[in-house]
């Protein structure tokens, strides 16, 4: 995809779709020496949660109204909040050791989305009036 391409893209603005992105990649590599019996199980779970952070950003930014973004949004909070669970997990459980960098792009990317959710709710909030 082109530069001028991603110019007119609305997710690529966010901060919080920016800092999804780098979440997955960071989960990605994390995840990437999981024990093989985990191949199909915390593993995948654990990367498509985290794929579809950023992805309901995106699907969220391209509708038109703040109700359905908002919706969006807050599919992606749980995403995330599913992320977090199945990191908790795979520590527990000895897949993995912890990752400072990781847990801080996952604080800040639920910080990001929470604020974008907040401000979107509040437009809607503000519409009724």
């Amino acid at each position: 995809m082109g530069e001028a391409e991603r110019d007119y893209k609305p997710h690529y603005q966010l901060q919080a779709w920016q800092s999804a992105m780098h979440l997955v990649k960071l989960v990605y590599l994390w995840s990437q020496d999981f024990p093989i019996e985990e191949k199909y199980g915390l593993q995948p779970q654990i990367r498509r949660a985290a794929i579809s952070i950023p992805s309901n950003i995106a699907e969220g930014a391209g509708r038109t109204g703040s109700r359905e973004i908002v919706h969006f949004l807050s599919i992606t909070k749980g995403s995330l909040s599913e992320l977090e669970t199945q990191y908790l997990l795979a520590l527990d459980l000895g897949f993995a050791s912890s990752d400072q960098v990781l847990e801080d792009m996952l604080t800040r990317t639920s910080k990001l989305v929470s604020g974008l959710h907040k401000f979107h709710k509040q437009k809607i909030d503000s519409s009724k009036r």
